[in-house]
């Protein structure tokens, strides 16, 4: 079959897909990339992938760049003729639909996570809950990566509960991502990976710095992930340079290999409002780091309370600050069980081959 598979960006692509992109060659796939030009567009050719580029602004709603994506994604859909469309993310679910639909081509849909809109009840999140109610009678499948989700969108009927189904997001490659340990002894270290953007908490995070600096904990508290000003919820570039000068954050820019810096942390931190399934509470459990997040849609998917981590309450810095000195507080032995419990979990339900089996056996059905 030839297989194409479209997100917002290549990076995206390359990072969470690239498990899937090689069953599915492996199984004598065609498969065809389709996503805007970055750094990584190159490598999905280099990974066997045929590249298409296109435009897309995934930053809020357009209606004419809106417009202007569907009839982009249709000419391209008509001219590959693929004979099934894997669409992630907010608008190549929507419109990739639309087109797909338009065109009486076969596509599964996986809502990676409800994004900005969902998070305040205003006109732009009421326009999406239509687009989404429209685009969602096409495709014959759809995922979903945690049950709120699901439920949210069977309650407000925006789909045909028949074709929804539940996978553990992106999953985890468990070769890749291992227990490890610090190199040294170096002081406690808190790290949080995310894009700078205030719905991951990045606020909240500062805020519990200062609150435990003030206590006295002698720890590190570093963040890394790529600066995102263009974002409509983007921290500013000039609020960042102003915790770097303030020494309120270590930050470390944005780095292609996640693991060095997971290495070296004691608990990763992830106060996010919202998620699908967090990639990177996956690849700290799967590193077997104990994990403090908020109790929310997407995080308490992957955290389990005094197990492998803590759940603090959303938008609330003062107990995202209790959750982390309670980290803090416990012993090397109580840390280490707490990892391992995150890597037990991992390899239980977010194991990668589990998405990549039910994306083959869905492919199956709809070519059969």
């Amino acid at each position: 079959m030839k297989i194409a598979i479209v997100l917002n960006t290549s990076w995206n692509i390359l990072n969470f897909r690239s498990g899937l992109i090689k069953a599915l060659m492996e199984h004598g796939h065609e498969v065809h990339a389709i996503a805007p030009h970055d750094n990584y567009s190159a490598k999905l050719v280099e990974l066997g992938c045929i590249y298409h580029r296109i435009k897309m602004d995934s930053r809020g709603v357009n209606p004419i760049k809106d417009l202007a994506l569907t009839v982009e994604l249709f000419v391209l859909y008509r001219k590959i003729r693929p004979d099934l469309i894997l669409h992630y993310t907010i608008k190549p679910n929507i419109f990739g639909s639309f087109a797909a639909g338009l065109l009486g081509i076969p596509a599964v849909n996986n809502v990676c996570g409800l994004g900005t809109a969902f998070l305040k009840n205003n006109l732009i999140s009421k326009i999406t809950l239509i687009l989404y109610k429209l685009a969602f009678r096409f495709p014959n499948k759809i995922f979903f990566q945690n049950r709120y989700d699901k439920q949210y969108f069977i309650e407000n009927n925006l789909v045909d509960k028949s074709k929804v189904e539940i996978l553990p997001g992106s999953g985890l490659n468990l070769n890749k991502f291992k227990p490890s340990l610090k190199k040294n002894d170096s002081k406690f270290t808190f790290l949080l990976v995310s894009r700078l953007i205030y719905d991951k908490g990045i606020l909240e995070y500062i805020e519990a710095i200062k609150n435990l600096k003030e206590k006295g904990v002698d720890a590190k508290f570093q963040l890394l992930g790529p600066e995102d000003p263009k974002h409509q919820r983007g921290i500013p570039l000039k609020v960042i340079e102003k915790w770097i000068e303030q020494n309120a954050v270590e930050y470390l820019g944005a780095t292609d290999d996640v693991q060095v810096y997971l290495k070296e942390a004691d608990c990763v931190v992830l106060p996010s409002y919202r998620e699908g399934t967090p990639r990177t509470l996956l690849e700290a459990a799967g590193c077997a780091k104990p994990i403090v997040t908020t109790d929310v849609p997407g995080c308490n998917n992957v955290v389990q309370h005094g197990k492998n981590g803590f759940l603090c309450k959303m938008k609330n810095s003062f107990d995202l600050a209790d959750k982390m000195h309670e980290m803090y507080s416990l012993s090397p032995k109580q840390l280490k069980k707490m990892g391992q419990n995150g890597r037990q979990i991992i390899e239980n339900y977010f194991d990668e081959n589990l998405v990549i089996d039910k994306y083959l056996q869905t492919i199956n059905q709809i070519n059969n």
